[in-house]
């Protein structure tokens, strides 16, 4: 009916004592958090990729291994995986490695990076934010018919008539388009006939009605024919749209804001300052963790309600929410994962049979 998921960049979080836990240590508790995800039954993981000191996941795809050897039911994915400076040929290894041994639940969440460090790292015009995007995007998607692939492009060297190995098992890779807000983007996923996911961080959801009404209509237009995983779950299909958005469970709204906003704040006041972003104090915090806000944060009932908002407004078939919030210790994040699984998972999927809600086709 939904998928209903949990996403982490395996923030550096604060330990008891309120010192920072080594990168080493918090790729650990990422795994733990993958586990527990999936024992209180929650759909999907992702995990996304960075390349800087405060988010330790920089190799999206061994973390997920390390998950998907103590798990054996939600699906594992990226929380983008940044394919403009990678090579789409060692993604679609990478993952449909990870597909094979995790018995078919890889998936991919094929992005530009809102983060740009890993184009000096590895050696990319960042000038070629777009066009080194749009051209492996192009690739990727001919490697997922795993037919012979001939292929010559202006930032990758060329292939002749090449079948790329290991092939994926009943199907297809499990692939989504990310978007952060960019209209050439939303139409871009529906050229490819590939699934959506939007990236929502600040302010209503309902700003991204525009872009649902784009996706739809862009696939009409181009005659897309919906595009199915089998080998997955679950479906992930042209026309499948989620979102991603960052929040945080506690036994009650108070509990839940006390715990996250001074380390949410502090991660947003940081990555503002290299963005040239003003400053933001708690009534921001309150604005994004209102009914209108970016945050899904509160007690299970509120954190649902507004879940349920979220997918009926923009029908998703796709709610991830992004469960580490800067240095927010991991014993809490421990307890949000449970609640979600245990409450909140159950009262959307209640809510959402209660109100006739339907996935759309």
């Amino acid at each position: 009916m939904i998928e209903l998921g949990l996403d982490t960049f395996g923030d550096v979080v604060f330990d008891g004592e309120g010192r920072l836990v080594t990168p080493a240590q918090a790729l650990r508790n990422v795994v733990a958090e993958g586990v527990l995800a999936d024992q209180v039954g929650v759909d999907a993981f992702g995990v996304g990729e960075h390349h800087r000191a405060d988010f330790s996941v920089s190799a999206p795809e061994v973390v997920l291994a390390a998950v998907a050897g103590k798990t054996d039911r939600m699906l594992l994915g990226s929380a983008v995986t940044v394919l403009s400076t990678d090579d789409p040929v060692r993604v679609f290894q990478r993952f449909s490695t990870l597909n094979a041994v995790s018995n078919g639940r890889a998936e991919v969440i094929l992005g530009r990076g809102s983060f740009t460090e890993s184009y000096p790292l590895f050696g990319y015009d960042l000038s070629k934010y777009n066009e080194l995007f749009e051209e492996k995007l192009d690739l990727f998607v001919k490697l997922l018919d795993q037919q012979p692939v001939t292929w010559e492009g202006r930032t990758r060297s060329g292939l002749t008539n090449q079948t790329v190995y290991p092939l994926v098992e009943n199907g297809r890779l499990r692939t989504w388009v990310g978007v952060g807000g960019s209209p050439e983007s939303v139409v871009r996923a529906a050229r490819h006939g590939l699934p959506l996911t939007l990236a929502i961080i600040g302010g209503s959801a309902k700003r991204f009605l525009p872009y649902v009404d784009l996706y739809k209509r862009a696939l009409k237009e181009l005659g897309k024919q919906l595009i199915s995983a089998p080998n997955a779950s679950h479906f992930a299909e042209a026309g499948a749209i989620g979102v991603h958005s960052p929040g945080h469970v506690a036994a009650t709204d108070e509990q839940a804001k006390e715990d996250i906003w001074p380390h949410y704040l502090a991660m947003m006041n940081r990555i503002g300052r290299e963005r040239g972003w003003p400053p933001r104090g708690r009534d921001d915090f309150e604005r994004e963790a209102g009914p209108d806000g970016a945050l899904y944060v509160g007690s299970p009932e509120t954190v649902a309600a507004k879940i349920v908002r979220t997918v009926t407004d923009l029908g998703l078939s796709r709610f991830n929410m992004k469960y580490s919030n800067g240095t927010l210790p991991h014993d809490a994040l421990m307890k949000s994962i449970e609640l979600f699984g245990t409450r909140v998972v159950p009262m959307v999927r209640e809510s959402l049979v209660d109100s006739g809600y339907t996935v759309p086709a």
